[in-house]
Parts: structure tokens; sequence; C-alpha cells
């Protein structure tokens, strides 16, 4: 896969200069727009606090590419799923194409539908080992080709260290999580 020089001018020029997590997350989304086109990125921490980690995870948005759809601070309780167990228990990507899928894994795949999107790409970011945080891109396209899902693989590693700066005092300290 190759990234076009404007693409690698804003990661390897402009991201490093960012003056904010803000402002580096929509270098990211700029250069995620300008390869996949329209979509739709958020950035959701994992907060599960120990006592019901065994029932359930929560999730609170730290970053949004259309906050006034999906605002930041939104927080969601889901229960322990096969989705759940793949992104945040077992840190592996999870692909979701089609419709049926997002219908299957998300409550709110109605409004996902609403937005023109048919696929997801959750990717955990991690810190240790765990999963601190997830980076989620959806598409307007109902299936990924491999290289965009390692180029959004590749954007959410960028993307770790700003979100770990942004949530700096509201994750769960080590021995609070799971």
């Amino acid at each position: 896969m190759q990234l076009p020089a404007a693409a690698c001018a804003a990661l390897c020029d402009d991201l490093p200069r960012a003056c904010s997590p803000d402002a580096a997350l929509r270098i990211l989304e700029q250069v995620r727009q300008r390869l996949l086109g329209d979509g739709l990125l958020t950035v959701n921490l994992n907060v599960t606090p120990k006592r019901i980690g065994n029932e359930a995870v929560e999730l609170e948005r730290l970053w949004s590419s259309r906050p006034e759809v999906y605002p930041v601070a939104g927080r969601k309780r889901k229960a322990i799923t096969p989705w759940v167990r793949q992104l945040l228990r077992r840190c592996e990507v999870f692909v979701g194409e089609g419709d049926a899928i997002l219908a299957e894994v998300f409550d709110d795949h109605a409004l996902i539908g609403s937005l023109g999107l048919h696929s997801v790409i959750n990717v955990p970011l991690l810190v240790e080992g765990r999963c601190i945080a997830t980076f989620n891109v959806l598409g307007i396209r109902s299936k990924w080709q491999p290289q965009e899902i390692m180029l959004i693989r590749l954007l959410a590693v960028l993307a770790t260290p700003w979100v770990l700066q942004a949530a700096a005092g509201s994750l769960p300290k080590r021995d609070e999580m799971l």
C-alpha cells in the first residue's frame, strides 16, 4: 500500500506538531477522509470498573468526527457479547461488513444506517497488553479492502499516545480494572 505524499506529510509533519489531542485526532480524521471517503470516526475509552467487569463493559466517547450525532462524553454499557470478547477482552480488531452485522453488534444500528454507513472497523488501543480504548471507523462501503483495514490500524496506532494524553485522569487505575 502506498500513501499519497499529502497523507504522509500530514502524518509525519503535522501530527507530531499537533498542539492537543483534539488537533491530532482531527489530523488523523482528515487523512482517513482523504483516503477512505465519507464516514465516521469515534474513539471510546474503556472505563469499565472492576465491579461490573464480569457482566458488562462501560465505554465513554472521547472523540467524535460527528459530535452532533455522536457527542463526546456519551456513555454506553454493553453486555459481554462476542464483539466485546473479541475487541475488549482478547484485544483483536473487529471488522464488521454489511447492515446485518451492524444490526447484530450495535444497538444504534438504525442511526448508523440512516447516516449511510454500512461497515465498521474497531481497533483496540493497547497499553501494557490491555484495551484502554477503541478507535472506531464506520464507512459507507459494505466491504473493506485489506489495505483499508491496515490503514485504519495504522491510524489507530498513531492515535494511541494522543488518546492516552486526552484520557489522563479518566481511565480507571490498573488495580480498578479487570
